[in-house]
């Protein structure tokens, strides 16, 4: 019989940042990929790449097509060599994963041993965190440079905008085919055009996006925004109005943002209450079943989003009740947050995680212990040497083992780039980090509940939270706690996804269940 590992279907992701990467830091990805694949029997359909892209957006082609597809069924598992390869910007990587996981698709490391248990759900969201201040801090290094750039008015890599070219001195320059077609986008939409209609017309005029892709909806879009086609130069807080050639007046430019504004506003009213963020992490107490978002219209028009069990909503034979999409996601936000402001038991969390990532670091030690063995070979030949010893064999053994030595040095170095070693200091700071996000914009609300919640059960009379760090079988059970804690009992068995989740209480020496009683 064929084991679980050998029935996955996968698919690989991989990209580089920028132009002056080469071709074989791709096929080095999938290299490393694949050699996971095979050691874990998982079947690779394809692979998915994205050449000179930066991972600080989602809006790459051949990621969006990945995720698309995620939900056609054809694959249970994304490969990347490493997780800042999907996303070095955590809200995107939060808002993707959510998208895979509802399509049964799970994204893992070829190179950073991270299990599928919660404590590794946490750590890797701590490791995307620090993807995201390395993204940072090597921007900072490139700043000086491309301020010196912006000074002189100068290309500062990237895209060139359409309708602009740059010549050897790396000034922008009007481009006399596209430049026209820019023009006749902004004066056709100011005039009352649709995206799609420009979108269209453009492209039977043969305009291609500044990548050579078919134009879609978005490139016309992001034209519609850029300031640039107004003269306007910009490199972060340096700005210079009249530091390129125009296309459009500034008056028409300000008309089409009007209308832009004007056209965004009506469809924007629901689009924070459009995201549940509970999706995939709320389960029916009776049944265990996902609840699903769902929304409606009462007679005066107002739109109300709930909550309700999938067997319910199917009429499998639940009767739980739905629930309202704000009440139970403030209560889930409200135990997260006393969660992270509580300085002991992020103490203890940021232990767990040291103690945690020195166990799953396999191939450090053991690469390790081939340098020592290399070492100890060289020692034995120089031994060997000042004692008489020396022919053409032992010289040219000799050689091998001082190869093998700075080849095996040589991985070491790059497995500790490839998997970064969280210091104490880090793992507080990112923590300590989560009580700075602001809880009435949605994106910092699903990274606080991906971070840390890896299962919310919801009964008649309580709600039952388990964390993504710890599990344990040891468990206090709390009476009536100011009219808000109740005896707990446990969420059904056979749909959880993990052990019993428990708390540390610093102060009762132990693990709890946090319970809430409904309301």
């Amino acid at each position: 019989m064929k084991s679980k590992k050998a029935t996955l279907k996968a698919v690989i992701y991989a990209r580089y940042s920028d132009a002056h990467q080469r071709e074989e830091s791709i096929e080095g990805q999938i290299r490393e990929c694949k050699g996971y694949a095979k050691r874990e029997g998982i079947t690779i359909m394809s692979s998915y790449i994205d050449r000179a892209i930066s991972g600080k957006t989602d809006n790459r082609p051949e990621f969006q097509k990945m995720i698309k597809d995620s939900a056609k069924g054809l694959f249970d598992v994304v490969i990347v060599w490493k997780l800042d390869r999907f996303a070095r910007n955590r809200y995107d990587s939060a808002h993707n994963k959510a998208i895979l996981r509802k399509n049964g698709v799970r994204v893992v490391s070829a190179t950073e041993a991270i299990s599928d248990d919660s404590t590794g759900i946490l750590l890797e969201s701590l490791l995307e965190g620090y993807a995201e201040f390395y993204s940072a801090e090597l921007s900072e290094k490139v700043i000086r440079g491309m301020t010196e750039n912006a000074l002189k008015l100068k290309y500062n890599g990237g895209g060139v905008a359409i309708g602009y070219t740059v010549d050897k001195d790396s000034l922008y320059q009007l481009d006399p085919i596209t430049a026209p077609l820019v023009k006749l986008a902004f004066t056709r939409y100011s005039k009352g055009a649709t995206i799609k209609e420009i979108t269209d017309e453009l492209s039977e005029k043969g305009l291609k996006s500044f990548r050579g892709n078919p134009l879609d909806l978005n490139n016309i879009t992001r034209m519609l925004k850029n300031r640039k086609y107004t003269g306007e130069y910009k490199y972060r807080d340096h700005v210079v109005p009249d530091g390129v050639p125009a296309i459009i007046p500034l008056d028409l430019f300000e008309r089409v943002q009007e209308r832009l504004d004007k056209n965004k506003r009506a469809p924007a009213r629901y689009k924070a209450e459009d995201r549940y963020i509970l999706t995939g992490k709320l389960r029916c107490g009776r049944c265990g079943t996902l609840f699903v978002g769902e929304s409606g219209k009462s007679k005066t028009g107002k739109v109300h989003h709930y909550y309700k069990c999938g067997d319910a909503k199917r009429r499998k034979g639940c009767t739980k009740k739905a629930v309202k999409k704000a009440w139970i996601e403030d209560i889930v936000i409200d135990q997260v947050q006393k969660l992270i402001f509580d300085d002991e038991l992020l103490l203890y969390i940021t232990d767990l995680l040291m103690d945690y990532q020195t166990r799953i670091n396999v191939n450090i030690p053991i690469l390790r212990q081939q340098l020592a063995e290399a070492e100890k070979g060289i020692k034995n030949m120089l031994d060997a040497i000042q004692a008489g010893v020396f022919t053409s064999t032992t010289k040219e053994r000799l050689e091998e083992l001082e190869e093998s030595k700075l080849d095996f040095e040589i991985k070491i170095a790059q497995e500790e780039l490839q998997k970064p070693t969280l210091t104490r200091g880090q793992i507080l700071f990112i923590l300590q980090g989560y009580r700075k996000l602001d809880m009435t914009i949605p994106e910092h609300r699903q990274r606080l509940i991906d971070s840390f919640i890896n299962t919310v059960f919801l009964y008649d009379d309580r709600i039952v939270f388990t964390f993504n760090y710890k599990d344990s079988e040891k468990t206090l059970e709390l009476g009536d706690l100011a009219g808000s804690i109740i005896e707990s009992s446990p969420a059904p068995s056979s749909h959880r996804t993990s052990p019993v989740g428990t708390l540390f209480n610093p102060y009762a020496g132990r693990f709890v269940h946090i319970i809430v009683e409904k309301k």
